[in-house]
């Protein structure tokens, strides 16, 4: 049976989680493609699929085989695209993965411009504030907030700095006072990102003292514009990074506290992430749109001075 068949058939499979979707995609019957990546396993000896009547996941041996399987299809896709004198053209599919409101703020006004530059190139966009996995999801690039852990098999490349602010609205603040010191935010409502677990923890630290404070409060939920609109109307205090506040703490909307110290949830040497496999570093339909969003971070009111950097992050203090 055909090799390069049956490597497309499992990585199609892959991708999408499903025979049929696979089979759609090839113009072929799902029978045609379940034969096919039998035979693949078979051939291997292996099993590379978790299946049952409701997923597809991939094994252990499935993940690394799939990475060095995708490698491979590009190499090929990158090789029919210079003999046909494509290689300047990104094309086909990107899948990405980012935040829900860091893509609508910054991703979702790139499309037209990516669509005029780049017309053979397609998005698939899944946005989530849950992280992505990016084998099981078939992720080309993650767009990430924080300090992601160096791992061989990723390359992590720093779009831009992420600045948190302790933000408030006037009222509540007029009716409840700003907070003069960290610990005084265990007497205030604090408006929480739900990050999993019953513990919330904000991290303080200026010149002088580095503290952590137990905080708490009546709202809690996993969209950071959930956040920002529930501060803007009084409910109480709020996290939140400058890229999301900035124009409210310019309108005087929003009101900032504690400004003397970095804020962050957890580390404080912190950034806005693009993470894809280290054996997709040189794939042009990924640089160009990381390019492209780099560029949108760093002329925002809150990156202003802000360069993009390339490379792995630091590790995690």
């Amino acid at each position: 049976m055909d090799r390069f068949a049956e490597l497309k058939a499992f990585c199609l499979v892959a991708s999408n989680g499903g025979f049929s979707a696979a089979a759609r995609q090839l113009g072929v019957a799902t029978s045609s493609v379940t034969r096919l990546v039998d035979a693949l396993e078979q051939r291997l000896d292996t099993p590379l699929l978790n299946r049952s009547t409701r997923s597809i996941t991939l094994t252990d041996s499935g993940r690394n085989y799939f990475d060095h399987a995708t490698h491979i299809l590009a190499a090929l896709d990158e090789a029919d695209d210079a003999a046909a004198g494509r290689d300047a053209e990104p094309a086909g599919t990107l899948r990405i993965a980012a935040p829900v409101t860091l893509a609508i703020r910054y991703i979702a006004p790139l499309l037209p411009e990516l669509r005029r530059l780049y017309p053979r190139l397609e998005l698939d966009l899944r946005l989530s504030d849950a992280m992505s996995n990016m084998v099981d999801e078939a992720i080309d690039v993650a767009i990430r907030i924080g300090n992601p852990e160096q791992q061989p098999n990723l390359i992590a490349r720093k779009l831009a700095g992420h600045r948190r602010h302790i933000v408030a609205s006037p009222a509540y603040l007029a009716e409840h006072g700003a907070p003069p010191a960290p610990d005084a935010l265990s007497q205030h409502n604090c408006l929480l990102f739900a990050y999993g677990g019953n513990r919330a923890t904000w991290r303080l630290r200026n010149a002088d003292l580095a503290t952590e404070v137990d905080v708490s409060g009546s709202l809690q939920v996993n969209n950071s514009e959930m956040l920002r609109q529930a501060a803007l109307g009084g409910l109480g205090l709020a996290l939140l990074p400058g890229w999301l506040v900035q124009a409210d703490l310019d309108a005087g909307r929003l009101v900032a506290v504690l400004g003397e110290y970095q804020a962050n949830p957890g580390e404080m040497d912190v950034g806005i992430y693009a993470v894809y496999p280290a054996n997709r570093r040189g794939a042009s339909k990924i640089r160009v749109f990381t390019d492209l969003l780099a560029e949108s971070l760093s002329n925002a009111p809150a990156h202003a001075g802000v360069h993009a950097e390339h490379g792995f992050p630091r590790a995690p203090e």
